[in-house]
């Protein structure tokens, strides 16, 4: 019988040791070791599926996977140390010199300065797009164009991006498609419904929820994590077995955690669309966002993430950020605690101005990821801190 994503997000796990173990034990090892000389040629020859050597594979970093796969309806994954090495492997495993990566122009910063500032060194190029004007997205392929990449929701302005119409061009056209997911989460969005070939997560967010460890996983089709994986196991960006022990554990409470915050960040986004001081609020199942329909089609609820505009620029900008009393100002996102970022001087303060007035990153927008505290006190500092 078909088990539902909360029972499987709880009991998929390695087979038992001879200790009959209820939780899964860490394995704290780099190597591993083989019956006679035949099991280690076998076993360097790939004829056998076994662990070899913790850059390789893992069994907390296999259990991990495997639950992420299952939650994503994957093939199969990898995971990483951190959600840009995931990015990274993933580019850089699957795009030659000369390839061309057609983009949506809002992407976190970092995945900014990858396009502009790393692979021109290796002559990959890249093309942006507006998320707003997907009607021409397929008049910026090039012949030398390779993947299609988006995220959805957006890093900070929370914008949402039609992950069906960017699905069917990317078919169309013999494109890899590649859609980060982080701010939703496998359990609100599963992008290869949507026609997406991999998805990349960055663990360090709601899936480790706790601000504890850093990670990255992408998964999807078997024959393209087959590349990422060749490439990652000699480059060596792979998970650590201890956070990946950890990031099992956390996804076990997942479901319950990803509601919480998405009641949370609802609320807290309805009290800022009322108040005097603000321009704008942005959060995906806020009726009047934008996008409102497409975020209802495509996800299961809004995530954690809130962005809104203070009134009075930088100035009020900075009396906001220092009158924060209980929430954390941090760069950080999906912890059970509550954090402020200002993105403009933290995220995406590597971006000019001009290129983030392009994203919609502006002086005075705040990005909140809301947490686990009850709500009236979320919305209590921010009201205080508003002033």
């Amino acid at each position: 019988m078909k088990k539902q994503f909360e029972t499987n997000a709880i009991r998929t796990q390695l087979k038992r040791t001879e200790n009959l173990e209820h939780s899964v034990p860490m394995y704290l090892t780099s190597s591993f070791v083989f019956e006679d000389a035949e099991d280690m040629r076998a076993s360097f020859a790939e004829e056998k599926d076994r662990n070899v050597y913790s850059r390789y594979s893992n069994p907390n970093s296999s259990e991990f996977i495997e639950k992420v796969c299952q939650m994503e309806g994957a093939e199969a994954g990898f995971a990483f140390a951190s959600g840009m090495a995931a990015v990274f492997s993933t580019f850089a495993a699957l795009l030659d010199s000369g390839d061309h990566i057609l983009s949506a122009r809002n992407i976190f910063g970092s995945t900014h300065s990858l396009f502009n500032n790393i692979f021109p060194k290796w002559n990959i190029s890249h093309t942006y797009f507006k998320i707003d004007e997907l009607d021409t997205v397929e008049n910026r392929i090039q012949a030398n164009t390779k993947i299609i990449f988006a995220e959805s929701p957006t890093n900070p302005g929370v914008d949402v991006v039609d992950l069906e119409v960017l699905g069917a061009i990317a078919k169309k056209h013999n494109l890899i498609y590649i859609v980060d997911n982080c701010f939703a989460s496998p359990y609100l969005q599963q992008p290869l419904k949507f026609g997406a070939d991999l998805v990349i997560h960055s663990g360090t967010k709601l899936m480790d929820g706790q601000g504890r460890v850093l990670a990255g996983m992408t998964v999807g089709n078997a024959v393209l994590i087959d590349k990422i994986y060749r490439f990652s196991r000699i480059s060596g960006p792979s998970l650590s077995p201890f956070n990946a022990w950890v990031l099992s554990k956390s996804l076990e409470t997942l479901a319950i955690r990803v509601d919480r915050h998405c009641e949370n960040a609802l609320k807290l986004a309805e009290f800022l669309e009322g108040h005097e001081k603000v321009n704008w609020v942005r959060y995906p199942f806020l009726q009047s966002h934008p996008k409102y329909d497409i975020a209802k089609k495509q996800m299961k609820a809004g995530g954690c993430v809130v962005a809104f505009e203070i009134k009075g620029g930088i100035e009020a900008g900075q009396k906001f950020f220092d009158s924060i009393k209980m929430l954390s100002l941090s760069a950080n996102l999906g912890d059970s605690r509550s954090i402020v970022t200002h993105p403009a001087s933290t995220t995406h303060s590597k971006l000019t101005v001009e290129e983030r007035a392009e994203t919609g990153v502006t002086d005075g927008m705040v990005r909140v990821s809301v947490g686990l505290e009850h709500i009236d006190d979320i919305i209590g500092d921010i009201r205080q801190a508003l002033g």
